[in-house]
């Protein structure tokens, strides 16, 4: 563990996102102010042209970019309703989406003082609920999704990186799982973690709410690369193209039994079997059978 790098920000920081109010700021949702007062109805009405998150297409290929940079890009309502709205007009459109942050944080988290202000207004506590709904598009979205990770991805941060199909970080970036610190569970990024990482990588992001270097994390298994800040989006276009050039009945299948394997095949024979059953949709959906 020597080689590990932590950031050095103490763990008494505030956890962000999945989960619990937070008393202090973590880098994370607890960083918005006051003048983000809660008014869930015009969020929702509002969402559709929520200037936080930010479409760009490139053909066969997309970038959806968390732009609420002065919060660190923690996600309120209205960008977590935008983001969905985001997913929603890439369907068939794109058949790989980058999924990035603005300025030097790639996500803090859900937006933890809008939530305790709901709950202190009274109002139906459904973050989690829409929470859920986020990562779930993401999982079941037809293109293939790239975490292009610019900075700092702390609990919400982490859980949109467990579920994109691929990550990528600048060298500079950190992540991390800092809610026990705030006598929190990471509701969303702890279980997801323990589907895709060795228990002991787990138990160390959860139980020393310490922030890892992304060396660290690419070592852990938790990304695929690490890159130069400076060419950090430029690699995340160049594999967004490469995999947009693929067969979109192919990519598609693909995807699917990266969750379909481990969650319904256990033995040598049927995941044989299943490789059948998937190429043979693939021709089936190409015309070809």
């Amino acid at each position: 563990m020597k080689s590990m790098e932590t950031s050095p920000n103490k763990p008494s920081a505030a956890a962000s996102a999945d989960g619990q109010p937070s008393p202090a700021d973590a880098g994370d949702a607890a960083a918005s102010d006051a003048s983000d007062s809660v008014d869930t109805a015009g969020a929702i009405a509002s969402s559709a042209a929520c200037a936080n998150v930010i479409v760009e297409r490139n053909g066969d290929w997309a970038v959806i970019r968390i732009a609420r940079e002065a919060k660190r890009n923690a996600l309120d309502r209205r960008t977590r309703i935008a983001l969905l709205r985001a997913f929603d007009s890439l369907q068939g459109q794109a058949r790989c989406i980058v999924l990035t942050g603005s300025g030097a944080s790639f996500c803090a988290g859900l937006d933890l003082k809008e939530r305790a202000n709901e709950r202190a207004a009274g109002l139906r506590d459904t973050s989690g609920e829409e929470w859920i709904a986020v990562n779930m598009a993401i999982r079941r979205h037809p293109a293939v999704f790239i975490a292009a990770i610019n900075g700092m991805a702390l609990g919400g941060g982490m859980t949109l990186v467990n579920s994109c199909d691929l990550a990528i970080a600048a060298d500079d970036a950190w992540l991390g799982c800092p809610e026990l610190a705030s006598s929190a569970y990471a509701g969303a990024a702890g279980p997801t973690g323990m589907l895709s990482w060795p228990r002991k990588r787990v138990a160390w992001m959860l139980l020393t709410a310490e922030r890892i270097d992304a060396r660290t994390a690419e070592r852990w298994g938790m990304i695929n690369e690490v890159v130069p800040a400076a060419a950090l989006q430029a690699r995340a276009a160049e594999l967004a193209a490469r995999i947009a050039g693929f067969d979109v009945a192919a990519l598609e299948e693909t995807k699917k039994s990266l969750d379909h394997v481990p969650s319904r095949v256990s033995d040598w024979e049927g995941a044989m079997r299943y490789g059948q059953a998937v190429n043979a949709a693939i021709r089936a959906r190409q015309g070809r059978e």
